[in-house]
């Protein structure tokens, strides 16, 4: 068996190149139209060249009847070789270069012919359509071969026919008129074709360099390629165009913005609606890993500009990562607050040893009944005016936080929550996110303090958080709401500017609104309405609060299930 590996016989066929088959179809579609073009002009050149000759030895024929002694001459001679019919039939047939001019009687006998000697013969073609009175018109063959003819009668001076005048001419000469225009013709043809080829190259070039030199088959790869990474890959991927309408969403892409794909072909604004997702989207929102929430998902997004005037915009899903993030402040929030629960609880430890070692046993009573009972008071009182148990856990445990970080947490005396919230986790994410920012913005101040109230009516419910903080601005109240925004460092982990964003949907999700302003004091002071937080309507008679001291004082470690993320 032989070792010499087997030679591959190159196929014939269309080159692979989209160029190549370009530049090939462009030429032969542009030969084909000369050829065709040129078929065309031939096929109707011939019947005109025909109809011209056949018009014009009739108009010879015409000329010659016209003539009145020819007629007087039929009428008063006989036919002769050296008659004056012939001579005059002759003259004419000289100056117009017909090859022949015959004048016939009515018996169809010749008195003049190109040949003498055929003088006195009837004529080899019927001549009765001509001395019945008609002009004829036709390519016949004779005795001279085949001719254009034409045949007139011959009428004397009172208009009766005496005979007929045919004159022919050369068939042989109209076929060689359309043999001389045939290479003009297709230099015509061939000069169109040279354009059209110039054409087609100058086509097919600039096919070649946008689709980069690539074979047919290489392009349906690409796109077979492409459809399968776009529907495959776990970020979304959003296409636009020059006019800045959307060309392609993949499936991932229609999963975070909440769109199907009746958004193709429409601008940002119009699929998702003004907002600062529809900003970035649009590019109004410029740079890296920009951030926005669409719905409950918090969104990375980066845009990148195409050559074709267009964009492309990739988006991550980081809501899981932002959770990790406030499950992680919230696991260092209450490791601090642990640690000083431990150490004020080491100083009770020794101030109760030492009250005991001085055998001041009433003392020591006293002092461990009054740490015993301002804890147990605080989640009374928390108790009592909210009923919600995801949110008393919730205020529980800020109200250790904020006293480990030298803020006081007062429950408004006019708070009063009732159970049955539709949307309890829904609460405790906005609570969590104004609770933590006021505890940010009046940590480290003199008189620090920070003020919850929630009041119900009807199913509707209002809360309001008041900080002694620095306040905000008027010209920044609209942005603290935008994703994003934020005037804080952001921490390693996460990004800022999600909390009072995430809020404020979530309040406009119910029907909601979230606004912010001026507290009495100074401070800022957040509003939040929920027209249908609660699942029955609160009577009137129940929206009396229980009365009860307006301060709470820090209480001991709660294990809170839901902290939220602050600006």
């Amino acid at each position: 068996m032989s070792s010499t590996p087997p030679v591959r016989r190159r196929r014939l066929g269309l080159p692979r190149r989209v160029f190549s088959q370009v530049l090939l179809m462009q030429l032969a579609i542009a030969a084909g139209v000369a050829v065709l073009a040129t078929g065309l002009f031939l096929a109707p050149l011939g019947d005109q060249l025909d109809d011209q000759a056949m018009r014009r030895a009739l108009a010879i024929a015409q000329t010659t009847a016209q003539q009145p002694q020819i007629a007087e001459e039929l009428r008063t001679t006989r036919p002769a070789t050296d008659g004056a019919v012939q001579t005059e039939a002759e003259r004419i047939r000289r100056a117009t270069q017909a090859e022949y001019v015959v004048v016939m009687d009515r018996q169809g006998v010749r008195w003049s012919h190109t040949d003498p000697s055929r003088i006195g013969e009837v004529v080899s073609t019927d001549p009765g359509q001509a001395l019945a009175g008609r002009d004829v018109m036709e390519i016949d063959d004779g005795t001279l071969g085949r001719s254009a003819r034409g045949k007139v009668p011959l009428r004397d001076a009172d208009g009766d026919i005496v005979g007929a005048v045919s004159v022919g001419i050369a068939y042989d000469s109209v076929r060689a008129r359309l043999i001389h225009a045939i290479p003009g013709l297709f230099a015509y043809a061939g000069g169109a074709l040279a354009v059209g080829a110039l054409a087609a190259w100058l086509i097919s070039r600039r096919v070649q360099r946008q689709t980069r030199d690539l074979a047919f088959s290489d392009i349906a790869g690409l796109l077979a390629e492409r459809e399968a990474m776009l529907h495959g890959i776990r970020e979304g991927v959003v296409a636009l165009d020059r006019g800045g309408r959307v060309r392609l969403l993949n499936d991932e892409a229609q999963r975070l913005l909440g769109v199907g794909a009746e958004a193709v072909g429409r601008s940002p604004d119009e699929a998702l609606g003004a907002g600062r997702t529809a900003d970035v989207l649009a590019g109004r929102v410029t740079g890296t890993d920009l951030l926005t929430v669409r719905g409950q998902r918090v969104l990375v997004a980066n845009r990148m500009p195409t050559d074709d005037g267009g964009a492309v915009v990739t988006l991550r899903d980081r809501t899981e990562l932002e959770q990790l993030g406030r499950e992680l402040d919230s696991t260092r929030g209450l490791i601090d607050a642990l640690r000083a629960q431990d150490h004020e609880h080491a100083n009770r430890m020794h101030t109760l040893l030492g009250l005991l070692e001085l055998e001041m046993y009433d003392d020591a009573v006293e002092f461990v009944g009054e740490v015993v009972g301002d804890h147990r008071v605080t989640a009374e009182q928390i108790t009592e005016r909210i009923q919600d148990p995801l949110l008393t856990a919730l205020l529980v445990g800020k109200a250790t936080v904020a006293a480990e970080r030298g803020v006081t947490l007062w429950v408004s005396d006019r708070t009063r929550l009732p159970d049955g919230l539709v949307d309890p986790r829904g609460l405790v994410t906005i609570v969590g996110n104004l609770v933590d920012n006021a505890l940010d913005a009046t940590a480290g101040t003199p008189h620090a303090r920070v003020e919850v109230e929630l009041r119900a009516r009807g199913r509707a419910v209002t809360l309001q958080v008041r900080d002694t903080g620095p306040g905000i601005p008027a010209e920044h109240r609209e942005l603290v709401f935008t994703a994003g925004w934020s005037t804080k460092e952001p921490p390693a982990h996460r990004r800022r500017g999600i909390g009072l964003s995430l809020v404020r949907r979530l309040a406009e999700r119910q029907g909601g609104s979230a606004t912010v302003d001026a507290a009495y004091g100074g401070g800022a002071e957040f509003v939040v309405v929920l027209p249908e937080a609660l699942a029955d309507a609160l009577a009137e008679a129940d929206l009396e609060p229980v009365p009860a001291p307006r301060a709470v004082p820090a209480p001991a470690p709660v294990n809170i299930a839901a902290e939220e993320e602050s600006r």
